[in-house]
């Protein structure tokens, strides 16, 4: 069997197992991928702490960058596992090389946006006079590496669609892997300070950008990028963006929270609440993207399955995820709130009153954050089996409906102002794993049923 074929044949369970494990370990990878600069920044002597609030506030535009890489590779993928399921490899391949040259238009406008709108965002997103200048250092440089996120984060769901899960965890070992190395040669060595950090990034994003195109053009996966099909069509992309919007809302909503946060942080607390929100913002990913990784192992035996209408193959993939995310969830959460000193120490252990205060405010941020396993898991599935509509109103329900205005209106009921913008996390997540739950529990059903009617339709 090529790796394609196991998905529709080989035990769930083993799987899950080898398609999940690297995709964690790759989605571990790129927390640290992520982080690394603050992680560095934040140790520079004399400045680190206002460094790292001033690049933190460029978090929202890279979350942002990278939702867009989602909207595509995440509309995209599913669609081209769901069309292999049907043994339809031409429609698949469209898919691929219709998101290749999408992805490539939308880094030219990206970046053309973001270099000339980057400093006036900055000031939105709660800079003050001693972090703008740190933020635009790492922005402007950042930036210009747009094309390598798009293409590496856009076109890596393709290569773990088709089974070949350690290859796609290999494009983010590569890239963080090169991070880690150049961030601190070119941070203290050179003496670059922030802007070291944002060319080290640039170059290992590009590193990892090669490492895909070059996977994807060779004869070894099933699917692979041809020109013939890079030409867009709007019947080929309609599909992958309407099903990649929920993907997209749930990342670049990561970027409109943090504005919330900053600007509302900012406004109560100064700059240390800003830092704060940093340092809680990198834990955050610490607890989302092994989540992440799980829903990356599950979605190719999901898709592949639904599109082979194998609803049996479905319902257990869809349990071992359920599982394995909430088992996850509470093992971080038991440590982090038994030793939250150490995470935090992790990204400054010099500036003690910036330590104390995320102290405080992880307590209050992360007390539901376990819950959150249960909305990844089912809003993640309905994008598996190509459900658009419910998904894209799960992405919106936690962020958008809920967790925005509560940022906003908690305060108005609290004589601790900062306290109440905390708070407001795990009221969020409590409700939104409440009702994607309860939505999810009688919809799914309704959808394997009506995906068996259809087996026997054709049969």
């Amino acid at each position: 069997m090529n790796k394609t074929e196991k998905l529709g044949k080989e035990s769930i369970g083993k799987l899950m197992l080898s398609l999940s494990v690297p995709a964690i370990t790759g989605q571990i990878v790129n927390m640290l991928y992520n982080i690394v600069d603050r992680i560095y920044i934040g140790h520079i002597p004399e400045i680190g702490g206002t460094a790292l609030a001033g690049v933190g506030l460029t978090l929202p535009v890279i979350i942002i960058i990278s939702a867009f890489s989602s909207l595509i590779g995440m509309g995209g993928a599913p669609h081209a596992a769901i069309r292999l399921g049907e043994n339809k490899k031409d429609q698949a391949e469209s898919i691929l090389g219709n998101c290749f040259s999408l992805l490539l238009l939308i880094s030219v406008i990206l970046t053309a946006f973001f270099l000339h709108f980057g400093e006036k965002l900055l000031w939105l997103f709660g800079a003050s006079e001693k972090t703008i200048n740190y933020g635009l250092d790492y922005l402007n440089i950042y930036v210009i590496g747009t094309v390598f996120v798009q293409l590496t984060l856009g076109l890596n769901p393709f290569i773990t669609t088709q089974g070949y899960a350690k290859t796609g965890m290999l494009t983010v070992i590569i890239g963080a892997v090169t991070n880690i190395i150049l961030a601190p040669i070119f941070i203290f060595v050179f003496n670059m300070g922030v802007k070291g950090a944002a060319v080290a990034t640039v170059i290992s994003q590009g590193v990892s950008a090669i490492w895909v195109i070059t996977f994807l053009s060779r004869n070894k996966p099933v699917l692979k990028l041809r020109k013939k099909f890079m030409r867009l069509k709007g019947s080929v992309i309609a599909p992958v963006l309407l099903l990649g919007v929920s993907p997209f809302i749930m990342s670049s909503t990561e970027g409109l929270l943090l504005i919330a946060f900053n600007s509302s942080l900012q406004k109560y607390g100064g700059d240390i609440a800003v830092g704060a929100m940093t340092i809680l913002s990198g834990l955050m990913q610490l607890l989302m993207l092994p989540l992440r990784g799980l829903t990356q192992g599950a979605q190719p035996i999901i898709s592949y399955n639904y599109g082979a209408k194998n609803n049996d193959r479905v319902k257990k993939a869809f349990k071992v995820l359920l599982l394995s995310s909430i088992g996850y969830a509470l093992l971080f959460w038991t440590v982090l709130m038994s030793f939250p000193r150490l995470f935090v120490s992790i990204f400054n252990n010099e500036d003690m009153e910036l330590i104390n205060y995320t102290v405080w405010a992880l307590r209050i941020y992360f007390s539901a954050s376990f819950v959150l396993s249960v909305q990844n898991s089912c809003q993640q599935t309905f994008v598996a089996v190509g459900q658009a509509k419910i998904s894209v109103f799960l992405a919106l329900l936690r962020k958008i409906i809920l967790l925005i205005p509560l940022i906003y209106i908690l305060p108005a009921f609290f004589e601790n102002k900062i306290f109440a913008v905390f708070l407001a996390e795990p009221v969020s997540d409590t409700i939104a794993a409440t009702v994607t739950a309860t939505i999810f529990a009688y919809r799914f059903k309704k959808i394997l049923k009506e995906n068996k009617v259809q087996t026997q339709k054709i049969s």
